[in-house]
């Protein structure tokens, strides 16, 4: 499966964004899909994950309250809707999938059990 994000850009701190990660090449109901992100001169970070089939999100306490997963079936698309965003949320941002039957939930914020990962969406938060 090939991922594409896309949907980020330059926001004002307390605006919002929503991101998308179009799936194609593959069976969308077979992956759990996963949202990173990496800011400059930091770690990769796990931010929420999402089982297709099953059901089932996983968020990281970082950012609950704030980020949320969703899917769209017909679309074969993750999307992650940014709220409340600051300046420390500027990163790029990437979606990744691996074969649900990988995963429980709490094992969502695993990166090494992703298979595939797009190519990044950059966030910028002005303050």
């Amino acid at each position: 499966v090939q991922l594409q994000a896309s949907g980020g850009g330059l926001v004002q701190t307390g605006g919002s964004l929503r991101l998308s990660c179009a799936t194609s090449g593959g069976t969308f109901s077979r992956y759990a899909v996963g949202w990173f992100r990496q800011a400059p001169g930091k770690e990769r970070e796990f931010l929420t994950g999402i089982r297709v089939s099953r059901g089932g999100t996983w968020t990281s306490d970082s950012v609950k309250g704030r980020f949320t997963i969703s899917r769209d079936n017909a679309k074969s698309t993750v999307y992650l809707q940014l709220n409340n965003l600051a300046p420390e949320d500027t990163a790029i941002y990437y979606c990744a999938a691996g074969e649900e039957r990988k995963f429980i939930l709490s094992s969502l914020g695993l990166a090494r059990l992703y298979d595939m990962w797009g190519q990044g969406t950059l966030v910028t938060v002005s303050s």
